[in-house]
């Protein structure tokens, strides 16, 4: 991923290697792909992949063709680590979604879990929708606020997640309407955002700064401080 801000949160993310980080985690991932239709013959994208859990998952419950995407050095070698240990045939990518340099119309699902607000979202939507095949499907499982607060409080939550923007629901189907989605529907899981009772996965890195240590304590600070105010949503779309 390319950052619009350095963020310490996705440094730590990195270096713990924190799989499932994303609100709901694995469970809710697994949740929203059976309503899909997914098999053998679906070619997915997942941008910001991180270690591999979820490109992982899709492989061995679908037996899907996926290519697992991230900017993340750490990332990409924990991901591929994961492949090689499950013998899974997931390609994993060093690169980027605002330019990935494969042809258009070339996937059936591309996915993202809490990676739109880290990244340029009206460039990485555009490239998104050029490469979803006709009637592709884009699912996004992305920080949505509820509300406005005042700009104080908005910018030391961006400024310590390292993002551009916050977004409301409105706001994210204005973006995929402008990028030419249709059948945009979004969902609110029951569970909120700080309840996520799924603990997560870590694959540690050996040299990790005594700094990081600390930025779950802020994390879980932000997310009890502005409960009610950061939320998420799933949204899908179609091309």
């Amino acid at each position: 991923m390319v950052l619009i801000r350095a963020s310490i949160y996705l440094d730590a993310l990195s270096k713990f290697g924190v799989s499932g980080a994303h609100p709901g985690g694995l469970t809710l991932t697994k949740e929203i792909f059976k309503t899909e239709n997914i098999d053998q013959t679906s070619y997915i994208l997942d941008v910001g992949c991180g270690t591999g859990q979820t490109a992982a998952y899709l492989a061995a419950q679908y037996g899907a063709k996926v290519i697992g995407l991230d900017n993340n050095p750490t990332m990409i070698a924990k991901a591929k680590n994961r492949m090689a240990k499950y013998q899974l045939p997931v390609q994993i990518i060093h690169g980027s979604i605002e330019e990935f340099p494969m042809k258009s119309n070339t996937f059936d699902f591309i996915i993202s879990e809490s990676v739109l607000s880290f990244i340029n979202k009206p460039k990485s939507l555009k490239e998104i929708f050029r490469l979803l095949k006709r009637n592709g499907r884009f699912i996004a499982n992305e920080l949505t606020i509820n509300y406005r607060l005042n700009p104080a409080n908005e910018d030391e939550i961006k400024r310590f997640y390292g993002i551009d923007s916050l977004h409301m629901e409105k706001d994210w189907i204005s973006l995929f309407e402008q990028t030419g989605f249709t059948n945009i529907k979004t969902r609110s899981p029951a569970q909120a955002m700080h309840q996520n009772n799924e603990v997560p996965e870590f694959v540690y890195s050996n040299n990790i700064a005594p700094e990081l240590y600390t930025v779950f304590q802020q994390h879980f600070y932000i997310m009890t401080m502005y409960q009610g105010f950061l939320d998420y949503r799933i949204y899908s779309c179609t091309k």
